[in-house]
């Protein structure tokens, strides 16, 4: 689907006085320009990101009582679990208090539901699983904020909850001992962002706090706490939470502390991806390859094993479960694709997906770890929200569904809450959801999921766009401007990577396919006898149409620097491109 091209405006004279006064080089001002930002005091806030500019981690709502009933158990030694999530976020969530409450000397397990079998969140079979193995407090990260019926279970087994969570909060909250929550109804936390590794993280730092009696913590405790910013720092960027405030301090130190000090899990899982080589982190090597081998556990069924990977000593175990964790990986990679085949057809061939409102994909079979990737790679391409659902084999359980809301600023949870009464349950947040249905519901509940959406985008401008920060010819990329671009890192939700355009760009030769299926696209690229190589990720499918382009092309990209054998050069990551004669982008 061919994208309108949105240039933003530019203030010259607020470009030139943030030059001035901030210290910046122009390309900086001009790109903090395009992100609001005009003050020199908000400049330099938003490119030092010190870590001062944490909020003290007892302004959280409820890490107070947390800490106090986590303090008291450890002092009793009463039996601890952790109960996570089978994604990145949730794993690494897990890792950081299994972590922090083995150093306090707490009795400490980890349980996580298998994701094939047992379904997200708190369970009431795995409350009464843990109760009868004589576990006495459960402490849940990334999950639990509707879990009121499981609360009740807890209290009548007689076992202490704490909630630890940052997803939409419901009409009722859990009747738990303590509720940690950056949106807790009745506080006034400034930043409601964090992802449940963020918020784990903030328990974390208080129960060292705590336990050192001071704000300042002993050696031991600050090591933890370094090595835990680079799974907070993991989690953020996994987890897709805005990377403003708080996650971008915690993302912006986390990857500093992931490259100095690494766990000896990460340090296993970097050298097989060829990050322990590379002189500086980005957020992108989270998004790209830690996160993704981390999320393939849970995925696969085996999150706990991602768990372990992160809370074990160097040795042996861990180096087998790192590669054993890439092999993970790699099979996802071939379940995912064949799943995305399959639903990329019958999206094109039952349905309009120019047309209609959004997509509801469903077949027999589909691999519940995948249909979440499927759905958010369909709603990118389409620009518009993906149900992806996987039926039963045997006709004997419900279908399984995942959805993303794509770019259109759609909340999915508003418009699934909408048809609600198709579905057995659900749950998620704006960007993203999950749901449970009976096989004889998907057609009514794609036609009122499609009204609910049509709704929302009566007042929207739907039409899937490309901000495009600046024009800038291939010739400006230097080096050094580009190492200058770096300053506004780390880049992702809420400050994604600038996007720049250049207008009648050449094949240098011809773009060929590359990767695993031929999924991606590489090119090397000619502007006024400037030579540049370009990649296009997941675009592959470009390369015919694009060879055979008949003169130049416009292209809109994102720069980046590459590192290989310690050399470092500019490429750009290509976003879209067109025929020159379409005109030039369109300004606002």
């Amino acid at each position: 689907m061919r994208k309108t091209w949105r240039l933003l405006p530019h203030d010259t004279g607020r470009v030139e006085s943030l030059m001035r006064a901030a210290g910046v080089p122009a390309v900086v001002a001009q790109l903090l320009v395009s992100r609001g930002i005009y003050r020199p005091d908000d400049a330099k806030l938003f490119l030092d990101a010190k870590l001062v500019g944490l909020r003290d981690p007892l302004e959280l709502p409820g890490v107070s009582e947390a800490v106090a009933i986590i303090t008291a158990a450890i002092a009793e030694a009463t039996p601890i679990t952790i109960y996570g999530d089978y994604d990145a976020d949730g794993i690494t969530s897990a890792a950081i208090l299994v972590n922090g409450l083995r150093l306090l000397g707490a009795d400490v397990n980890y349980f996580v539901p298998n994701r094939l079998e047992e379904g997200y969140g708190l369970s009431i079979e795995g409350i009464e699983k843990l109760h009868r193995r004589g576990r006495r407090l459960i402490i849940t990260v990334d999950c639990g904020i509707t879990s009121i019926e499981q609360a009740e279970v807890c209290r009548r087994l007689g076992m202490s909850l704490i909630i630890t969570d940052h997803h939409q909060l419901a009409e009722s909250l859990p009747d738990a001992d303590a509720i940690v929550h950056p949106r807790l109804p009745g506080s006034c936390y400034p930043f409601g962002e964090l992802c449940g590794a963020g918020v784990a993280f903030k328990l974390a730092w208080a129960l060292c706090q705590q336990a050192c009696g001071s704000p300042k913590v002993d050696p031991p405790m600050r090591e933890y706490l370094m090595q835990s910013l680079a799974l907070a720092a993991i989690g953020t960027v996994a987890d897709m939470v805005p990377l403003l405030d708080e996650n971008r301090i915690l993302v912006h130190h986390g990857l500093r502390s992931l490259r100095a000090d690494p766990l000896p899990g990460l340090a296993e899982l970097m050298k097989l991806t060829k990050l322990q080589d590379k002189s500086n982190l980005l957020s992108e090597d989270v998004a790209f390859s830690l996160a993704p081998r981390l999320n393939a556990t849970g995925r696969l069924g085996q999150a706990q094993l991602g768990i372990e990977l992160l809370t074990s000593p160097a040795g042996d175990r861990v180096i087998a479960l790192a590669e054993y964790i890439d092999q993970l990986n790699a099979s996802r990679d071939s379940l995912q694709r064949s799943v995305q085949l399959a639903a990329g057809k019958l999206a094109t061939a039952d349905f309009d997906p120019e047309g209609d409102p959004g997509l509801v994909l469903a077949g027999v079979g589909w691999h519940l770890g995948v249909i979440g990737v499927v759905a958010g790679r369909l709603a990118d391409k389409y620009g518009k929200p993906v149900i992806v659902i996987s039926l039963d084999q045997a006709g004997g359980k419900p279908g399984v569904g995942s959805g993303r809301a794509g770019s259109a600023g759609i909340d999915l949870h508003q418009a699934l809450s909408e048809c609600s009464d198709r579905l057995i349950r659900f749950g998620g947040h704006r960007a993203a959801a999950g749901l449970t249905i009976a096989e004889d519901q998907i057609g009514a509940f794609r036609d009122e999921l499609f009204e609910a959406i049509s709704r929302q985008t009566a007042d929207l401008d739907t039409d899937p766009e490309i901000l495009i920060d600046a024009q800038a010819p291939l010739g400006q990329l230097s080096l050094q401007t580009v190492t200058q671009i770096e300053q506004l890192s780390p880049f992702g939700q809420g400050n994604p990577r600038p996007v720049l355009c250049s207008n009648h760009v050449s094949l240098a030769e011809p773009s060929r396919r590359m990767g695993g299926g031929d999924r991606h696209l590489t090119a090397r690229l000619s502007q006024q006898n400037v030579k540049i190589r370009a990649v296009a990720f997941g675009q592959g499918d470009w390369c015919d149409e694009l060879n055979a382009c008949d003169g130049p092309i416009d292209i809109a990209y994102r720069p980046v620097i590459n590192e290989f054998a310690g050399r470092r050069n500019v490429e750009i990551h290509l976003v879209d491109w067109r025929p020159s004669s379409r005109g030039t982008a369109s300004q606002t």
